[in-house]
Parts: C-alpha cells; structure tokens; sequence
C-alpha cells in the first residue's frame, strides 16, 4: 500500500465470504486472497481458510511474532505450527514428504501484495442529512477515517456530494480531520451502559449546498 492505507469495517470484509472473492482479516490488517486461491484452486489445503472466508483469523497468530502459533508436539518433541482447523496453505507439514516444496518464498500471511488495507479498532454510524433534497442516509464508517474519505462512502449515494458543505451543530466540518478531531461525539460506549437506543442518538452531518455543482 502507498501513502494512507485504506479502513475497512469488519461487516465489509464479511461481504467477501466466497472462494472467488474471499478476504480475511488478522492482526488488524485485511487481505484479499482471492488471487491465492485462483492460483491453487482445487488444493485441499485451502479448505480451512475458505472456511473463515470474510472473518477474523487473529487467534491463528502470535501477535509478537505475526507468526502462526506454534507448538512442541508431543509424539515428535519438534516445534510445529499450531493448526487445529487442519493443515492449510503453506503450512510445512509435520514430517517429511517427497511432495513437500520448501521454496514457497513469502507465506501468504508474510506477502505484503495481498495486503487492501486496515481493520477498523471502532466503527462507529452516523447519519447524512441532505438539506436541499432532506434525503437522509445512515453509514457505519471507520473512526480512524477522515470526512474526505467518509465522503468517498457516501458518493454511491450522492454524485455531487462535493459540491456540499459538511456540518455538525452549526460548525464547518474540516474534511481532513476525523469525526471526532472535528468534535462529533461517540457515545456508543455511554449509550450501551445506559441501554439507550444508539439509533435515537445517532449524530447527524448535514450537507449545505454550494451554488457550484460539480459534474457526478
């Protein structure tokens, strides 16, 4: 990845659940492995990944290493990855083996090239009002994303969107900072300790049009 790395929630990840199309997460970082399993289609080591499609692998990892976890194996006394899901795609195997190539280069969870971006530490919903058109769209979108690129979600929505001016309670929204270095709170945390309805609570970013609209 070049320059800001892209955030992703866990429910966008979740919608690549398929062996064409199938991404993970781990370590905070997602990959998109649907070109490793193009490559190896019909491998019988791909099963246990395929069977996480779309979810969070963390608990195969050593966080200090970003290794998969290892273990002693009693009947052998060796080091070996810890694999309860079964033996997949780069993973040596425990013994010996003829067919076994040990000149694989980068595992796949080493290869940077799978690499699409970030898991988002919070997501968190708001709600955009369009003040001309009074069109209302709630998004769950990263914490860690700037209102350019929560503007980037929104453009499905809105072609034009550029050609608004973003606020929160009155205030002009800088469209470099983040939802909360620009003071629009998040009180997911205080409302689940209240049991309050998030929906009810969900702050609203409303768009101002400008008299300049841009070309969708």
């Amino acid at each position: 990845m070049i320059g800001r790395p892209r955030y992703f929630t866990p429910s966008e990840v979740a919608a690549h659940n398929t062996a064409e199309d199938l991404w993970v997460s781990f370590l905070g970082k997602v990959y998109d492995l649907s070109p490793l399993m193009s490559q190896y289609k019909g491998d019988v080591l791909l099963l246990p990944i395929m069977e996480f499609a779309g979810k969070d692998i963390s608990s195969w990892f050593d966080p200090k290493t970003e290794d998969i976890l290892k273990y002693v194996d009693p009947l052998t006394c060796c080091v070996a990855y810890y694999t309860p899901r079964g033996r997949f795609l780069h993973i040596p195997p425990t013994g010996p083996r003829s067919d076994w190539d040990n000149d694989i280069g980068q595992p796949w969870w080493r290869d940077s090239r799978y690499e699409v971006g970030l898991l988002s530490t919070k997501t968190r919903w708001i709600r955009i009002i369009n003040t001309l058109t009074s069109q209302e769209q709630q998004m769950e979108v990263c914490s860690e994303e700037t209102l350019n690129e929560i503007l980037q979600r929104y453009l499905r929505y809105n072609s034009h969107a550029r050609s608004y001016t973003w606020k929160y309670n009155g205030a002009v929204l800088d469209m470099n900072k983040t939802l909360s270095e620009n003071n629009v709170p998040d009180n997911d945390l205080e409302l689940e300790q209240l049991r309050l309805d998030r929906d009810a609570f969900t702050p609203a970013i409303l768009l101002h049009y400008n008299d300049d609209l841009t070309e969708g």
